[in-house]
């Protein structure tokens, strides 16, 4: 029996108690009363009625306004005390009983406090020394992720059903520019912990590369297999599989637990290949025949050197013909091959004094010509592919010294803001514009070294300019090569980073156990994938015309919130927004003009959510955004929806307040900003978590038991 049921038990105990005796008592003397004695007191009673009732009615208001006191002093006071000392027991430690109600209960209070100060000293200390315990094993698996995260080449692991285990931040990118549809709408590529390699690659094509690594196994091979697949776009991807064991076993079928696939994008390096096939081909087409007519020519003047004037000079066209043609197919050949070369060059970070460095060693090794440096900012690092500007450093040089016989060459490397300027010096006779295009155009060379690529091939590739420039007061020239600075790699999504702590939460090990695909009602709550989200409007009304204007959604996967796995997207909502608002959300007409509308947002929502557990603080108010949706896009959102609003009514009945903002302070959760879609989702999301414990406590562990339990609340008779 509830603990109000209690209370009007009592009430009308109360009554009894008060009314019964005399009532009673009044029958008993009643009866034993001859017809006289009941007719004189009848005459007594009903003239002085109403005072006695009043008086009774008196004295019962004032027993149950004593009562209620009681039951909110000792039965509520002590319930809520008994809902903080499970606070304090599991979601928030820190979380303290207050003290008020009366001497006994404050008394009450008090001594939980202090028992729970004596707990947190000792779990204190217990922490340190799982932390310590901790401490190797955490520094392995970050170096792994650290390892995992900063590879240039896309790593995706997979558990034996295709799902995603980790993956690191290059492959993120690689999909990510893959997708396409829905899921190309605010970053909603399909990659994600928990998700299906399926949706990415080939399920055929894996499969059967799994059944090669595993013949393999059984043979004592290498266990390693490569396939090249296609994606929905036509973009052709080569994977190689390696698998991934389990732990202590022996190599064999049973022991292969996962797999690792490192993917690449080949598609343009294989229509490089082509065109570089393509031009190869086209300078050995024709070229038999035309090498032909020449010997037959060339034959021709020597057998008859007494030949007609006329005659000879027809063979010496021939000659002269052919030749024009093969030159200029060969010079078409060389600019698509050089194109070629330009698109595999890598450009790296490097210290701006090692490739004077390297310069100065190459000019004395192969000109001999000595060589200074004057101004050099030793800590300047510039983004370059080191062999091709030496190249044109050295090649440069051997044309000065070819041309202008200078004493030394001297190098200077500055900078300006963005830019860094890095100057060849001689002394010496100006130079003309006309010689230094020629220079800058011709294909570079150093003495029977040669390049397919020009001076200017070399300045564009680096995305930087060069020119001349005389320095009339000292009697010398230089060239400067201005070259963009090195900085550090920006993150394509800083604001991803800065959601996290640490290192992206790319990796979850854990998963290895993860087996269903479904939503299934009976699982436990923290087995199953949610999607927790937050929607931010433009008024409270959906059915008035109010609008969505953001849709901010991460996914919870294996118990865990995963801040860069999110769905961030401001919508157009095609109608003004509300000046009053405004200040709440911050949003404004600026930000939400021109992009894109709720027919395009929603789709991607959907499949962003696909096949998980829906969750939102009040979800009833979102969620009758997206069904008023419906008719318009098409779109239906039929998964389970758990609302931590109702929730924490089922965890705390005895609260009287279930806003977000309480919840997150009961819960002892800190987070930074509220109104907005992703952090409201966020916060969310954290306060899930720490409810999934307190429903534990109480015996709901499924999701068909928290969907019963909230349904049960006060709360969730709010419509909108």
């Amino acid at each position: 029996m509830k603990a109000k049921q209690r209370l009007i038990v009592a009430v009308i105990v109360l009554g009894l108690l008060m009314t019964g005796p005399f009532v009673v008592t009044s029958l008993l003397v009643w009866l034993d009363m001859k017809e006289t004695e009941r007719a004189l007191l009848t005459n007594l009673l009903v003239s002085r009625l109403p005072v006695g009732t009043m008086m009774t009615l008196f004295g019962f208001a004032l027993g149950v306004g004593v009562l209620h006191k009681l039951f909110k002093q000792y039965v509520e006071g002590l319930l809520r005390m008994a809902e903080t000392l499970r606070l304090m027991l599991g979601a928030n430690r820190n979380f303290r009983v207050s003290i008020e109600g009366p001497p006994e209960v404050q008394q009450l209070a008090q001594a939980a406090n202090d028992l729970a100060e004596q707990r947190d000293v000792l779990m204190d200390d217990v922490d340190a020394q799982i932390a310590t315990a901790k401490a190797s094993v955490e520094e392995e698996k970050n170096r792994l992720a650290a390892l995992m995260s900063e590879l240039a080449q896309a790593v995706v692991v997979c558990n034996l059903d295709g799902r995603i285990l980790l993956y690191n931040n290059r492959a993120r990118l690689q999909f990510k520019a893959l997708s396409q549809g829905p899921t190309s709408v605010a970053g909603g590529a399909l990659i994600g912990l928990g998700r299906s390699i399926f949706s990415i690659l080939e399920k055929s094509q894996v499969d059967h590369a799994e059944e090669v690594i595993r013949q393999r196994l059984l043979v004592g091979k290498t266990a390693i297999s490569n396939f090249i697949t296609t994606t929905r776009g036509g973009q052709l991807l080569r994977a190689q599989m390696v698998p991934v064991l389990a732990a202590g076993g022996e190599e064999g079928e049973a022991a292969m637990s996962g797999y690792v696939l490192t993917v690449e994008n080949i598609t343009r390096s294989i229509e490089e290949e082509e065109r570089r096939d393509q031009a190869l081909h086209s300078l050995t087409q024709g070229s038999r025949s035309s090498i032909a007519n020449i010997r037959a020519a060339v034959a021709n003047l020597l057998d008859y050197p007494d030949m007609e004037p006329e005659l000879r000079e027809r063979f010496l066209r021939v000659i002269d013909d052919e030749v024009a043609k093969r030159s200029q197919v060969i010079d078409q050949t060389m600019s698509q091959f050089s194109d070629a070369i330009k698109t595999r060059w890598p450009l790296e970070d490097i210290l701006g004094i090692d490739i004077v460095a390297a310069a100065q060693r190459r000019i004395d090794d192969k000109l001999k010509l000595p060589t200074k440096t004057e101004e050099i900012d030793d800590a300047l690092w510039i983004k370059a592919d080191s062999f091709s500007l030496v190249f044109a450093l050295v090649s440069l040089a051997s044309k000065l010294q070819d041309h202008y016989q200078p004493r030394e060459l001297r190098f200077r490397l500055t900078s300006a803001g963005k830019l860094a300027y890095l100057d060849l010096i001689w002394a010496g006779p100006a130079m003309s514009s006309e010689t230094f295009y020629t220079w800058e155009m011709e294909s570079m060379q150093i003495g029977s070294e040669s390049s397919p690529l020009s001076l200017r091939d070399v300045i564009d590739r680096h995305g930087g300019e060069i020119w001349y420039e005389r320095e009339k007061a000292a009697h010398r020239a230089f060239f400067r090569f201005v070259l963009p600075v090195a900085v550090p790699e920006l993150e394509s999504e800083p604001e991803e980073r800065s959601r996290g702590k640490g290192r992206p939460e790319y990796y979850d090990f854990d998963l290895f156990r993860f087996e269903d695909k479904t939503i299934d009602l009976d699982r436990k709550l923290s087995d199953l994938t949610y999607t927790v989200f937050d929607t931010e409007t433009t008024g409270l009304e959906p059915s008035k015309g109010d609008e969505i204007i953001q849709i901010g959604a991460a996914r919870i996967v294996n118990n865990r919130l995963l801040r860069q796995e999110v769905f961030n997207q401001i919508v157009d909502p095609e109608c003004p927004l509300k000046p009053e608002s405004i200040p709440i959300h911050g949003i404004t007409e600026d930000m939400v003009r021109g992009k894109p509308n709720i027919d395009v947002i929603l789709p991607a929502f959907h499949e962003f959510c696909e096949d998980t557990v829906l969750i939102a603080h009040n979800a009833a108010f979102d969620m009758r955004f997206l069904q008023l949706k419906e008719e318009r896009t098409g779109i239906r959102f039929t998964q389970p929806v758990l609302d931590t609003l109702l929730l924490s009514a089922v965890v705390h009945p005895n609260q009287e307040s279930h806003k977000l903002d309480v919840i997150l302070e009961r819960l002892g959760i800190t987070i930074g900003t509220r109104h907005n879609a992703l952090e409201d989702a966020l916060a969310t999301g954290e306060v899930f978590l720490k409810l999934v414990k307190l429903l534990e406590d109480m015996g709901i562990v499924t999701v068909r038991q928290a969907l019963e339990a909230a349904e049960k609340t006060y709360f969730a008779r709010v419509k909108y």
